[in-house]
Formats: C-alpha cells, structure tokens, sequence
C-alpha cells in the first residue's frame, strides 16, 4: 500500500496531479477556513491552582474590575527638576486627567531627591484592551506637550509594558517571514550551487508555512488555545527550519539515485522509499515531542505545543507529498548547471572528504572521542552563575520608555510603586491582614481599600524592583505568613503583578520536570523501534543531551558577559530543550537509518564510514540552514525569543558540525555491532556493494 502511494506521487503523469490536488486542496483551505488573530502580546495562563489567578477571577467581581492604572514619568536624566519643570509637569499631570477615569487622582508626585516626578493615570480597562496603543499614545503626547528642553515623559506601569511589548510584536509575522525566506534562499542557493533548483523546495516549504498558519489558527478557538504573536514567530520559524531540512534529505537521497538511475520518477521512488521513513520518523518524534506540552500547566506552553505540532505534521506532508512530485515534474534541468547524469558505478563511491573523515575517526575513535568530550565539558562550564527568572524591566531588548521609566522609579521612589501586589483578604480578618503584611521585611506600605462579595482588598507595595528576586522572595513570605494562621486570615491570598510572575516561574519549573523525561522516554522509544537497537538510543540520547548543556552553558556565558542579560527568561530553558533535543534526533535518524541500511551489505564500521559519506555533507547543511533560520529570531526586540534563538543556534551548529558527524561515529567504531544490540551480529563486508 505504502509503495503504491510512494509510486502514484513520483510518477511522470501522477506527479501532475499530486502538484494540481495540493494547490487546490491549499486554495480551498485558504479561503474556508476561519482567520483568528491572536493576541498581540504574549500571556501565560495560570492554573486554577494558583493564588495569582484565584485574585485574578475574584478581583473580576469587584466594583473597580473595569479600571486600570498608567504610571506617567517625568525626568532630567538624574539632574534635579527645575521650578519650570515643576510647573510643567503639574500643567501636563492635570492635562492628563482629561483622559482618565478620575481627573483628580493624576496630580504630580516628586521625588524626595527633586529628580523625577511621576502621575498615576486611572482608565478604564476595557477601553485600553481595546486599543493598548492608542491608549499610550494619547498618554505619551499629552505628557510630552510643551515641556522645557532636556525634560523627559515616559510612561510605564501595566498600560506602558503592555504597550511597548505590542510594539516589539508589531509587524513580527511578515518581519520574521522575510528575513528567513531570505535566509533560507540564500543558503540553498549555495548548497545546491544552482540558480534554479531552491526555487522549488522554498515555494513547497512556504506553502507549508502559510497553510499552517491558516490551520493552527482555525483549530485554536475549537481546542479552547488562545495563540500570540511570539507562538506564530516561533511556528513560521520551526516550519521553515524543519520543512527545509527535510527537503535537503530528501533532495539528496534523489540527486543520488539520479546518479545510477536514467528514469526520474524511478529515482524518486528509490529515493522517497529510503529517505521517506526517516523524515517520517523525524518529523514524528519532534510532532510527539512538542504534543508532551499539551500537559503543561501554562496556557502558553500548551498553545505553542499545539501550534508546533500542527506545524511539524504539515511540513512532513509537504515534503513526502508535495516536494517529490514538484521535483519530478521539473525533471533533471532543474539542478542545472550541475546536472547529475547517470554514471558507472565505481565512480559513484569516490573517495570525498566525508569518507576520508570517516576512516580517519575509525583509526582513532577513543581518543576522538575523549576529545570531544572534553570540548563539550569545557562549554558546559559556562553555566556557572545560571539562574532563570527575569524582572520586568529585563524582559525587552534596547530602552523602550517602560523600561527607563521603571529604572527611574526605582532610583526615586519605592521599587514597586508601579506594579502594586494585591492581598484579598476575608472582611473580618482585614484589620488583621494588615498588620501581617506590614510585618514582612520588603513590604513598603500597605492600603486598605475597596470590599465586595465578602473580600477586601489591601494594595501592597513592595521595596524591591517588579519581577525581581527580592520583590518575589518577599511575595513568598506573606503567603507563608498567611498560610501559617488559623481561622478567616488563613484564607488570604496574594496576587498581583509580581505574584502572577512567582507563580508563572513556578509553574514553568514543573512543567520542565514532567514534559522533559516525557520527552526524553518519547524519542528513547522511536529510535529504539527504528533502529531496532536498546544500546543505539542510549548512546544517541547521551550526545543529544551533552550537546544541550553546552550549548546552554555557551548561552550562558554569551548572555551574561556579551549580551547583558543577568539569567534566562522563564520558558527558554524548557523550549531550548525541546528544539535542540527533537531536532537533534533529526541528524542521529538521518545517519543511523542510513548506516544501518550499509550495514546490511558492508557491516558496521564500514557502513558508518559509508553513511557519514552519504549523508555527511547533507546533514551539515541542513543544520547550517536550521541554525540560520533560528537565530533570525533575534530579530524581535524581545530577550526571550533571542535566547532560544542563539540557544538553539549554538546547539544546532556544535550537533551537526561536532557530534554528529565525529561523536556519534567514533561511538560506533568504539562499540560496533554492539552498538546494534539485541539486533544480530552482521559480518564484515557480508556482501559487495556498489563501490567495494
């Protein structure tokens, strides 16, 4: 059954029609299917469980539920205020009332060292989630209006973070699909060293990529997934890295049988029947790979496990479905200049550099091995100082007016003015749950304010910086001390800003102990059904895992001494994993599949040296290309997405650059057929093939 489909698609006359049923079958998606735009920031999704979203959905009864706060900043760049700035910035607050729910509560506050002075700009919530950059707009105009020369407005608090991060996602789609379509052709071009032959694969990827962001979007509603516009940067960049990689596989394989076979379409079905299994089985591992995140606790985690997955199965189908017959209607003009003609068979096996690299590494694989091992442990020393978590004002790349706004702050007023945390507390325990609260160390002052359906809320502001590790430990404490009393002020909850931020790190942090062994049982299980081996996927995942903590460490100290930034952002370790892992195993599957298939003719060492010469120039641009295409996430001003870029950079280029094509083999020539346990012994040279 499988060959007959395999023959259909790669077929003169059937290709056609495989080629016509995809544009139609695409067209009728395109137009039918529901367009769902997703938010333009990125949220988290808190489980019921925690005290930041309990806040959240009681908070939501309350009278003042449709009201919101901006935090307007006025500065001379650390120089003490003027009386003309005074002046101005008490004309410009008061101005700014004409915009705000209670026209009274924006009067000017100044600093106790005269150097900033800040407003409190009451809204209404509604109208901002409406329109978060009209909203700040209108704000920082107001702010900025004729004030004297060297004096400085920025706007910050919730409204102002909200705002600049909608900035740095403006326009990210078409943004990151450009630069990697650029990218991606550029690449091609040079690996395929023809001017016409990239065209096909980037049109079938990009169709790819189009279509699954049409169905990812339709079936988020549905499964109850809310998606943002870092997941549809995240997705476009997966499909494009991986839908490329397996067209580089599979272009290969082809390019090859062209060389022994006058027929293309025979060609293609040699060449999808033997490269076809382990794209399946590559594509497979990082779909089932990316589904372990539907367990996560975080909405955001889940929503980007399912959009990627979708991603990844559609890549697959493009690549086994759409590419072969693409490529067979071209016919062999399409890899002109260099076009592959049939030729005898000894001269198909000439010596390359990859199978010279091979016997080179056969003669010496231990000390090859213990080589690598150390350049691997020497990266992974850069993790000393790692640490995950960061504030908020280092969650955005370059000085967006949140960001100099909150500094300033810190430097003049109270840490935390501007990201209150919020105690609900039962009515009869609200003297109480007071006077706990002044209690903790960090706590600067507590306000007790409005009661509704039994609650009462006291606004908590904190000495440390929003999302810190002070603002957090302090967070910790009141819960405990709450936590810790008997009767009504036992039943007191913390929330807020940075509670949601605790609580967000605490959730990522069991998600990355459930979804990573998932992960891990996951890939040990397909590479042990496919490679028929229990040793093989051990030794393979110990690679795949020793390659990520180098990367990781050399992350690590890019980003603290490079870069600037003081840990990585909650997410990127576990998604970093992911990516490096599930990908990786595309490079262990594309060379053990084939070197299993030689050792059925020429053994196991052999048939090593011969699958890392087949597949060895291959799978080093693939993984060139899958580098390139992630670290283009660096192009959004936003910390995260450039960690898992440069992250998954590293990892990809040191995978197939190092381990890959010298690590893994060296494994081999150091175990040999024990490398294949339980599956039985095959002799040496057990039969001649094409080229011994």
């Amino acid at each position: 059954m499988v060959t007959a489909i395999w023959r259909f698609i790669s077929g003169r006359r059937t290709a056609w029609a495989v080629l016509i049923g995809t544009i139609v079958a695409v067209g009728l998606l395109f137009s039918l299917l529901p367009k769902n735009t997703g938010d333009d920031f990125p949220s988290t999704g808190l489980p019921s469980s925690s005290q930041a979203a309990q806040v959240d959905e009681a908070l939501a009864k309350f009278p003042s539920a449709e009201q919101t706060a901006a935090i307007m900043v006025w500065s001379r760049d650390g120089s003490e205020l003027t009386a003309q700035d005074r002046s101005a910035i008490s004309a410009q607050a008061t101005a700014l009332g004409d915009l705000s729910t209670a026209p009274r509560a924006t009067a000017a506050r100044f600093s106790e060292d005269g150097t900033a002075a800040i407003s409190v700009v009451p809204l209404n919530a509604i109208a901002v989630d409406k329109d978060v950059n009209g909203t700040a707009d209108a704000l920082r105009t107001t702010a900025a209006e004729n004030l004297p020369a060297g004096l400085n407005s920025y706007l910050t608090g919730g409204v102002g973070f909200q705002a600049d991060i909608s900035n740095a996602f403006a326009g990210a789609d078409f943004k990151l699909l450009l630069i990697t379509v650029i990218v991606v052709a550029v690449l091609l071009i040079i690996t395929y060293r023809s001017p016409v032959l990239w065209i096909v694969p980037l049109i079938v990827v990009g169709l790819a990529d189009g279509l699954a962001g049409v169905v990812v979007s339709a079936l988020a509603e549905p499964f109850g997934i809310t998606l943002d516009a870092s997941i549809s940067g995240i997705l476009s960049v997966l499909v494009f890295g991986a839908g490329t990689n397996y067209a580089l596989l599979l272009v290969a394989r082809y390019r090859e049988e062209l060389l022994k076979v006058e027929d293309r379409s025979a060609a293609m079905l040699i060449a999808v029947k033997s490269a076809g299994p382990a794209i399946a089985a590559s594509g497979g591992t990082v779909a089932l790979s990316l589904i372990t995140l539907l367990f996560a606790e975080l909405a955001g985690n889940r929503a980007l496990g399912f959009a990627c997955a979708i991603g990844v199965v559609i890549a697959i189908l493009f690549a086994l479905i759409t590419l072969p017959a693409a490529l067979v209607v071209c016919g062999r003009g399409l890899f002109w200049p260099f076009i592959p003609r049939v030729v005898e068979t000894a001269a198909q096996h000439k010596p390359g550099f990859w199978t010279r690299l091979g016997r080179g590494v056969s003669r010496r694989p231990i000390v090859i091995t213990a080589v690598s091992a150390v350049g691997i442990g020497v990266l992974t020393l850069g993790l000393s100082g790692f640490s995950v978590g960061l504030s908020q004002t280092d969650q955005l790349l370059g000085n967006p007016d949140s960001v100099v706004a909150q500094k300033i702050v810190d430097t003049s007023f109270s840490a935390g003015l501007t990201s209150q945390t919020t105690v609900l507390t039962p009515d009869d325990a609200a003297g109480e749950a007071t006077t706990i609260a002044e209690s903790i160390s960090g706590v600067d002052s507590v306000t007790p304010g409005e009661s509704a359906n039994g609650l009462t809320k006291l606004t908590v502001s904190l000495n440390d910086a929003p999302g810190s590790d002070g603002a957090f430990a302090t967070i910790t404490m009141l819960r405990s001390a709450y936590a810790a009393e008997s009767g009504a002020v036992g039943e007191t909850i913390v929330g807020g800003r940075d509670a949601t931020a605790l609580d967000n790190l605490t959730s990522a942090e069991r998600d990355q102990d459930l979804i990573i062994p998932l992960i891990l049982a996951i890939v040990f299980v397909i590479l042990a059904v496919l490679l028929r081996s229990l040793i093989a996927p051990v030794l393979l995942l110990a690679s795949v895992l020793a390659t990520f903590f180098a990367s990781l460490g050399a992350s690590n100290w890019i980003f603290i001494n490079l870069l600037g930034f003081p840990a990585f952002n909650t997410n990127v370790v576990l998604f970093a994993f992911l990516f490096l892992v599930a990908l990786g195993v595309d490079y262990n599957i594309f060379l053990t599949t084939r070197a299993r298939e030689e050792r059925e003719l020429h053994g196991t060492s052999e048939g090593m040296i011969r699958a890392l010469s087949s597949t060895g120039a291959v799978i080093t641009s693939a993984g060139i290309v899958l580098a390139a295409v992630f670290a283009v996430l660096g192009v959004l001003p936003v910390v995260a997405l450039t960690q898992i870029g440069v992250i998954v950079c590293i990892g990809v280029l040191l995978d197939t650059l190092v381990v890959r094509t010298v690590l893994v083999p060296a494994l081999v020539f150091i175990t040999k057929d024990f490398f294949w346990w339980p599956s039985p012994i095959v002799r040496e040279m057990k039969g001649k093939g094409p080229g011994a």
